[in-house]
């Protein structure tokens, strides 16, 4: 279950996933690193939500019911925001960018912006995911947070030694479009799924 949540909110096409996908589609800076750093983020975001929602709730019980309705508005405004996207499409991903080319020390520096300045990165890991995560019995929490760390793990690990692979595709934006579609139906799912507990 935390794999596929986890990659229902990391495979949104925001700032960083977009980011990383055009590095890697232009193949201008090396890879591991970009990849490295988000995986490790991830895993600190998710750590966060897991153990201080779970402090929180233990400390206010009502705290969950809260949080819970949280995430309800927030997957259906993502959803929302995704299936807009989808419908009316920006231009597609383009590979051949500017002839200036990053160090892998500034790609990773903007990665880092893009990650920890995106207030979605703490609703998402920390409060979403945490919330989700604390709804599990006893340790079956961290089985959850585990699941959606191997999420982080597989989806950056596509997006970043993937994307050359995807040149052609990305470049149109159709193929956004439809992944803009699946998103807006996951984060639905997901936010009646909360809904109905």
């Amino acid at each position: 279950m935390g794999v596929g949540m986890g990659l229902g909110l990391i495979a949104a096409v925001g700032a960083q996933n977009a980011y990383i996908l055009q590095r890697s589609i232009r193949g201008d800076v090396k890879m591991a690193p970009l990849v490295g750093f988000c995986v490790a983020s991830e895993a600190a975001l998710i750590l966060l939500g897991v153990g201080g929602v779970g402090a929180l709730v233990e400390s206010a019980p009502g705290a969950i019911t809260v949080m819970t309705w949280i995430g309800v508005v927030f997957l259906l405004t993502y959803g929302a925001f995704a299936a807009y996207r989808a419908i009316r499409p920006g231009d597609g991903l383009h590979a051949d960018g500017d002839a200036r080319m990053p160090s892998t020390l500034g790609a990773v520096a903007a990665c880092a912006a893009f990650t920890w300045l995106n207030p979605h990165a703490y609703l998402d890991s920390v409060v979403f995911l945490g919330t989700f995560a604390n709804q599990q019995v006893g340790d079956l929490r961290w089985v959850f947070a585990a699941g959606a760390f191997l999420a982080g793990i597989l989806w950056f690990s596509l997006i970043g030694f993937g994307g050359k692979a995807l040149r052609g595709v990305f470049a149109k934006p159709g193929a956004w479009r439809v992944l803009d579609a699946g998103i807006a139906v996951m984060m639905f799912v997901l936010a009646i799924g909360l809904i109905l507990g």
